[in-house]
């Protein structure tokens, strides 16, 4: 949270109160417990975005299935159901005499208020509550199902346990009951008014962030630059150096069509894009348009020959016969189609290296290791891409509901707590107002996407066409420096490690102890973070990370600096001016498209 919307500890102001007027003050547990909250959100910002996001619904019809999985389970084998049915019964006598040992996890904060222990009755109803959820999970992972079955089943209960955490309850929370209490029922004013709120502006799930704060152009996506050239579908941004030497060879990245480009220029403490300008590298970033349902037939091949003329604007610009390209996430996917397009065409030769990040080539290993594998059915392919058809596009509403529910926990009901109960305003974090500043997928790219998962054509030659050129990535020759994230429930770094396997045993791969966003927004400074770094000479993952050496303490970013400085030419002085007299800058960088909501 930046200082400015930091507010004054409710403790502190206390203090400046006569004593006879502080019949108001928070207790010291409750302050306690508020800032663990705090400290909670603040943590889980980076974890859980959408960045990826999930491109295939969970239908009503789903939900129902896995339900039934369940009940499968139950159904065939009832002596294991019922040998747990009697472990929680003896677990509950042992609760009700004082004698059971169930604690939560130490990082889950929903338990945090000290209430919770030493009040009896709470104690009882969280053990009760964590050893029937245990208990229910035990049954399912010793249940004689298949593992889709399984898996389905796992999800449905997830899905239950969570919603009745006693935490999300006014009456069994006692952090919400103090509250209640300490302002005079004022808590709950202010939760029925966000409440309201959200019923009518966010479809009724909680706001996850107060977006107030944060200006595009002012303190996030504020890094000094142009916008040089603007087609229907994007507009390319060059930023200025802040060196007085630069390399001839510049970076074009092509960011994800799921969120908007800024995600790599948030606060200036995180901006990728200023580190880029720092490291003298010339560099160009596509922000993509968001499109409409007019804009429903764009597609994957139109979204790859948009990388294409920006490659061409930023080689006019600089005067450099080739690139180097960076892509993220799907912007990666996008990024490979272009280099299969440019390698069938016989002009490979305009990119010289590549940098990956957070990104997965090969389609199954996404889907088979994250929750959305279990209902990747084709009939669910087929729903899916028949329902962004009709509507024109995926919305990003749509998108973040669906990756909600797939984490209710964290995305629905920490945020239930904290906005309702308490009365809190959600937190104001700039990743987070990144993250709900979403975007649409037009219904042919969302479709094409969804037919890489059956396709698998990166992996498969000869699968996928790109402007009629069959795309056959094994023609690819460029370097590739590849970044995935230990912790990604998006695209999981197993499968990033394959993407660096695509470019051949000479690729880099560097494995971050981070998530999703946090592997890509890691700056320096962060004293826990760490990463392994080296060619990807194994072909199978576990292989490398044990061959993969020691462990570097800090950013990938410095050691991300000297490699892409290495393969970026020769220096020279940098431009006085952003773009040229063919392609005069238009407007400030971020630009016009990344205002369309």
């Amino acid at each position: 949270m930046s200082k400015a919307s930091e507010p004054t500890p409710p403790a502190n102001r206390a203090k400046r109160r006569p004593a006879a007027r502080r019949k108001g003050r928070k207790s010291a547990d409750l302050q306690l417990a508020e800032n663990l909250q705090e400290q909670d959100l603040a943590a889980k910002a980076a974890h859980h975005t959408l960045a990826g996001t999930p491109l295939l619904g969970v239908r009503p019809a789903d939900l129902l299935g896995a339900a039934g999985s369940l009940f499968k389970a139950v159904g065939k084998t009832p002596l294991q159901a019922g040998l747990h049915v009697g472990g929680y019964l003896k677990q509950l006598r042992d609760i009700v005499a004082g004698d059971s040992s169930v604690a939560p996890h130490p990082k889950d904060r929903r338990f945090a208020d000290p209430a919770w222990h030493s009040n009896v009755f709470l104690r009882a109803l969280m053990q009760s509550y964590l050893a029937g959820g245990r208990e229910l999970n035990a049954f399912i992972e010793a249940a004689d199902v298949d593992p889709l079955d399984k898996g389905r089943a796992q999800f449905v209960a997830s899905l239950l346990v969570d919603a009745l955490a006693p935490s999300n309850l006014l009456l069994t929370n006692p952090t919400a009951l103090r509250k209640l209490v300490d302002t005079g029922g004022m808590n709950l004013v202010r939760g029925v008014q966000q409440f309201s709120s959200d019923l009518l502006h966010n479809r009724g799930l909680p706001s996850q962030v107060d977006s107030a704060p944060f200006k595009l152009g002012e303190n996030i996506a504020a890094s000094k630059g142009e916008v040089v050239f603007r087609h229907e579908m994007f507009e390319l941004l060059q930023f200025a150096p802040t060196t007085p030497d630069v390399h001839a060879r510049p970076l074009v990245m092509s960011p994800p069509q799921i969120n908007k480009y800024y995600a790599i220029d948030l606060s200036p403490d995180k901006s990728l894009v200023q580190w880029i300008q720092d490291s003298g590298v010339q560099l160009f970033v596509i922000s993509w348009r968001n499109p409409t349902a007019k804009q429903r037939d764009w597609g994957l091949s139109d979204y790859a020959l948009c990388l294409d003329q920006a490659v061409e604007v930023a080689r006019q610009i600089t005067g450099s016969p080739d690139v180097n390209m960076w892509g993220s996430c799907s912007g990666g996917i996008t990024l490979a189609a272009y280099l299969g397009w440019l390698a069938a065409r016989g002009e490979g030769h305009k990119v010289a290296s590549t940098s990956w990040a957070v990104c997965v080539l090969d389609m199954p290993a996404v889907f088979d290791d994250t929750t959305l594998g279990l209902f990747a059915t084709p009939a669910a392919l087929r729903a899916a891409k028949a329902s962004s058809r009709r509507k024109g596009v995926l919305s990003g509403q749509d998108m973040a509901r669906m990756f909600a529910w797939m984490r209710p926990n964290d995305l629905i009901w920490n945020y239930w707590v904290n906005n309702y109960l308490l009365g809190n305003k959600p937190p104001a974090f700039d990743i987070l107002a990144w993250n709900s500043d979403t975007t649409r997928l037009p219904a042919q790219l969302h479709a094409d996407y969804l037919d890489l998962i059956q396709q698998n054509p990166y992996s498969n030659p000869g699968a996928l066409q790109i402007a009629g050129e069959s795309i056959d990535m094994r023609q690819v020759k460029v370097g590739a420096y590849v970044i995935g994230g230990t912790t990604d429930h998006i695209t999981p770094w197993q499968g990033c490690y394959g993407t660096a396997r695509l470019f051949g045993e000479d690729s880099t791969f560097v494995l971050s102890n981070a998530g999703h966003l946090q592997s890509l927004v890691n700056p320096p400074g962060n004293p826990k973070s760490h990463f392994y770094a080296a060619a990807a000479a194994a072909s199978d993952p576990q292989a490398w990370l044990q061959g993969a050496g020691e462990r570097h303490d800090g950013s990938w970013w410095p050691h991300w600096r000297a490699w892409i400085q290495a393969r970026s030419g020769d220096s020279r002085p940098a431009p006085k001016k952003l773009g040229s007299r063919k392609y005069p800058p238009l407007c400030a960088a971020p630009g016009s498209y990344v205002l369309e909501r």
